[in-house]
């Protein structure tokens, strides 16, 4: 399945019409379904339906599933595939298979899943939910100067390989103290490029990233720093402002929050001290 979509656009500069072919960011829908239950009754259920950029759709779905709770551990997961059943949702269904004994907790599930800002939890009961499933703060030695913090955005910018034809993706990217970029993915929505990178660490058993900082392209929601909090993260980045329950989430979290990281300036919002020369 395609990344880009070629277009025909007006461009318009003063007065002048010109009609010039251009690419777009693709947006389909993908739906994540789980096989599970013992042995001899397999069941099947979709637990959630997301608007993506297709590719890496296998960590898309263990990234999602981990970050909700519903698996612990690589072992958890027998086979993660596209089903090829239904031909009119080919490539846009994928089917995680999880082994017999993974019991699936439903109702906290529906509980801990925001689908958007708007997702009507209160912000006392949006983090005592996160809470109950990340439970402790990060314990990390994560540190780093503030010159690497400056240069994440350019750096990851030039490896953004489908942002460059459309301008229309977001970007999570994982690097070490010293500025090295080990993974990098994008997508059109900012949770689910976070998903696809926190599932392709979980696939290589690299959690918990308590020893990387994550930087992402756009603003810093909630849903952002929970899932950097079910990955371990101890640092956040992003060219974006955070949102005032994100930075209440990353002091429960003890997250170091750094937004607006552009044009040589960053504020931070939260555990200041993993930031050199701070107090």
């Amino acid at each position: 399945m395609p990344l880009v979509a070629p277009v025909t656009i007006q461009k318009i500069s003063g007065e002048s019409f010109v009609e010039t072919p251009d690419l777009l960011a693709v947006e389909e829908p993908l739906e994540i379904r789980l096989g599970f239950g013992p042995a001899n009754d397999r069941q099947q259920r979709a637990v959630s339906v997301t608007m993506r950029t297709p590719g890496h759709d296998e960590e898309l779905a263990m990234g999602f599933l981990f970050t909700e709770g519903i698996i612990q551990q690589r072992t958890d997961i027998v086979s993660c595939r596209h089903c090829v059943q239904d031909s009119q949702k080919e490539g846009n269904v994928i089917r995680v298979e999880l082994q017999p004994d993974v019991v699936v907790d439903w109702a906290r599930l529906e509980r801990n899943t925001f689908a958007s800002s708007s997702c009507g939890l209160c912000g006392k009961a949006t983090i005592e939910a996160v809470m109950a499933l990340a439970r402790d703060p990060i314990a990390s030695n994560f540190s780093i100067e503030p010159s690497i913090v400056h240069a994440l955005p350019e750096r990851i910018r030039d490896t953004q390989r489908v942002f460059a034809y459309t301008g229309g993706l977001h970007a999570a990217a994982l690097f070490d103290s010293e500025g090295k970029l080990l993974l990098i993915r994008e997508d059109i929505g900012r949770h689910n490029a976070l998903d696809k990178l926190i599932g392709a660490a979980f696939w290589q058993n690299w959690l918990p990233l308590n020893r990387y900082g994550v930087f992402l392209s756009g603003r810093i929601g909630v849903e952002l720093v929970q899932k950097s909090w079910m990955g371990g993260i101890p640092f956040i980045g992003a060219i974006g402002a955070p949102s005032s329950l994100a930075v209440q989430m990353a002091h429960e979290a003890e997250i170091t929050l750094a937004g607006f990281v552009r044009n040589e300036r960053f504020n931070l919002y939260s555990r200041p001290n993993r930031v050199k020369g701070q107090g």
